[in-house]
């Protein structure tokens, strides 16, 4: 799919994939998460990085996630996030969240006007 027929990420769930991210493959540096989201939805989404690293700043100024610099695969100096124990507390209470509010929305696409009389 190209990049301009890439879906933005919905407001407000780019921290939970970034969580979930990082509880799946362990630490890895913003454009490899960036990357990794990317590729789990299947290239459907776009992730922009002028969005992605004040996620990352203010997931890593909550507490949720801790950075340290580091050497990527290509060798240069880069910012690797790794989920905290409180990042997965969160991580747990936002899918929480998220399967609830999804559950809901289904009602409503399941519902007919028969349903309603």
């Amino acid at each position: 799919m190209s990049q301009s027929k890439k879906k933005e990420v919905l407001q407000g769930t780019l921290a939970l994939m970034v969580l979930k991210t990082l509880d799946v493959l362990g630490p890895m540096h913003g454009y490899g998460v960036a990357r990794r989201i990317e590729q789990i939805s299947g290239d459907l989404l776009a992730v922009n990085q002028g969005t992605l690293y004040p996620v990352l700043l203010r997931l890593e100024q909550e507490g949720s996630i801790t950075s340290e610099w580091g050497t990527s695969e290509n060798n240069r100096k880069a910012r690797f996030y790794r989920l905290t124990r409180q990042g997965r507390k969160q991580l747990q209470a936002e899918k929480q969240d998220w399967d609830e509010t999804a559950a809901i929305i289904a009602r409503f696409f399941a519902v007919s006007a028969e349903d309603l009389k």
